[in-house]
């Protein structure tokens, strides 16, 4: 008898391969047979008019923090996510001398919009290296498996210490324990590091992140001790500035180390190469050795905006700083109030100093950039969805109809803002990017920006939109979950998991494609000390499966705790497992 058989489903096994009929039997949290199965299994479930996929990887989450209290791990769990990679961007707790909690927190706060004091409630601190780091992980039962990248943000505050600051210019002997560092941390087992250097990343403080400055010869270096340690993904996000020569030496650290580097391609505001000379720099290097890969988002990287959320388009108005400070309910009714919608409306902005003024001023005023959330929303709005198509088909000011749009639902209203990779008001950009053998599907950012964005659902979006709903082209439904699995699980080395077939991890959603929707996103209120978090759940997700245990059914979660902190590349032993 089998531990569990999966009946009658559609499989897409990850392969790419086209769809087929097929039970799937799972043995000591392996697949053990995916054909005809004829023994019963101890439990059974009957997938018939179904998908049965491989369980999803996602490779850009920041749960750094989360990972240490928190078992479900939410919300990526909820849209069939079995593994997590995070660590990303160069922020993390680790390494972490304890003179340094309080800043590497200001660095999340700022950089990730994780409620400060949630991770101050949250974690123990029960570490200082980055190896102590990964046991107090996997000290926690957890929901899917974790891996994670050694931060260069906290390995550089680590070896600095009070020198850490913008412009900071660290000594050979500085970057020789760097890179130490970066190497302990890899042979025990994180899958990679990080880096940022964008001006879009700053601390709560408004301080640019510890990578922002490094110098090529410093990240060579740590690259070369990726190399040593003999796997790992370089990864980073960038502003691509042309005089830094970036794609330069990320083909340099490819080349010597063989290792893949991964950089965020976006279409953004803050970066000086448009995305396709973006894409065409990665390639230029790839012909000439190196293995870049761009890591893409599959829609628009989009502001939610709402009065309890971190940003709306009336923070700068003189009325609202007068109510910031109230409390929820308090605040509430003044907004209520016609007089002070009135008088607010009808102010001038008060714009703070800032190097992404722009961005400022569109969020306080873009009404043309805008949408309103409805509760069917398409990520792909059009220019009749804007605030401004709107409310000039209202016959209203966009100021009056963004507030009334806030207000909806006892002001727990919602305004989409895409401020990256929607420049065209479409996503026709991604179609060939889906396509490419050098794009990995990417920037979920699953446990960040916690009061701002909710992407943490793409593998749902990917499913729903671009494989059933969207009006143009669309991508295939074996593509989407050859990008979704193996191609994120191999790019980390994760050669364990991704595929439907014998020896391979029971990782495993059944999915029905029919009744698959993203819910309304809210705000929810329960991170330690209170803290915020816009969520977002999705029907559709029968059953997923961890490990061979079922760990949530019709989106229910189970309290089932079968996930690993992974530790390294994860080789498939391809022998069947037990019948």
């Amino acid at each position: 008898m089998h531990d569990l058989v999966i009946r009658g489903g559609t499989v897409v096994d990850g392969t790419g391969a086209a769809p087929f009929k097929a039970d799937v039997a799972i043995d000591g949290g392996l697949v053990s047979i995916v054909g005809t199965v004829e023994q019963q299994g101890r439990e059974e479930i009957d997938a018939t008019g179904k998908v049965v996929t491989p369980g999803f990887v996602d490779v850009h989450t920041h749960y750094d923090g989360q990972a240490t209290w928190d078992a479900e791990m939410a919300p990526s769990s909820w849209h069939g996510v079995t593994t997590v990679v995070m660590g990303n961007c160069g922020v993390g707790f680790a390494p972490a001398a304890k003179d340094r909690h309080a800043w590497l927190i200001s660095l999340m706060e700022g950089v990730e919009d994780i409620p400060g004091t949630a991770l101050s409630e949250g974690m123990k601190w029960d570490w200082e290296t980055f190896p102590e780091y990964l046991d107090a992980l996997e000290r926690l039962p957890r929901t899917v498996d974790v891996g994670t990248h050694v931060p260069h943000g906290a390995v550089r505050a680590y070896v600095l210490g009070d020198r850490e600051q913008p412009g900071a210019v660290p000594t050979d002997a500085d970057v020789a324990e760097m890179a130490r560092i970066v190497e302990e941390g890899v042979r025990a087992g994180a899958l990679g590091f990080s880096t940022s250097r964008t001006v879009l990343h700053k601390s709560i403080d408004g301080e640019l992140v510890p990578g922002t400055t490094a110098t090529a010869e410093e990240l060579v270096e740590i690259g070369r001790a990726m190399g040593r340690a003999g796997h790992g993904v370089f990864e980073l996000a960038s502003d691509l500035k042309r005089e830094w020569n970036e794609f330069e030496w990320m083909g340099q650290i490819s080349r010597e180390t063989g290792l893949p580097v991964t950089f965020a391609a976006l279409q953004s505001i803050a970066k000086e190469l448009p995305l396709e000379e973006q894409i065409s720099e990665m390639r230029a290097q790839n012909d000439n050795g190196a293995n870049i890969v761009a890591a893409i988002a599959l829609r628009g990287n989009g502001i939610i905006m709402a009065w309890q959320g971190t940003i709306h388009p009336f923070l700068f108005r003189p009325a609202w700083a007068e109510i910031a400070a109230l409390p929820w309910d308090e605040k509430l009714a003044k907004l209520k109030d016609p007089a002070f919608k009135a008088r607010m409306v009808g102010e001038d902005n008060v714009f703070p100093e800032s190097d992404v003024g722009e961005l400022l001023r569109i969020v306080a005023g873009g009404w043309m950039f805008q949408f309103e959330m409805d509760p069917d929303f398409n990520y792909e709005p059009t220019p009749n969805d804007t605030i401004m198509a709107r409310a000039a088909a209202a016959g209203v000011a966009g100021e009056s109809y963004a507030y009334d749009l806030l207000m909806k639902d006892e002001g727990k209203g919602f305004i989409y803002f895409p401020v990256l990779n929607y420049r065209d008001g479409n996503l026709d950009f991604l179609e060939d990017l889906q396509a490419a053998g050098d794009t990995i599907n990417s920037l979920s950012d699953g446990g960040a920006h916690c009061g701002t964005i909710c992407d943490a659902a793409s593998p749902t979006f990917m499913l729903q939109h671009w494989v059933r709903d969207r009006q143009k082209a669309r991508i295939s439904l074996e593509h989407a979950i050859k990008r979704q699995c193996r191609d994120t699980a191999l790019l980390y080395g994760l050669e364990d998991r991704g595929l439907l077939a014998p020896g391979y991890l029971a990782d495993v959603n059944v999915i029905d494609m029919e009744r698959l929707k993203l819910g309304k996103p809210w705000l929810a209120f329960d991170l330690p000390a209170g803290g915020k978090r816009l969520l977002q759940k999705a029907e559709g997700y029968d059953v997923t499966i961890k490990s061979g245990q079922v760990t949530f059914r019709n989106g229910a979660y189970l309290g089932v705790h079968p996930g690993v902190v992974i530790r390294g590349p994860q080789r498939a032993e391809m022998a069947l497992a037990a019948e």
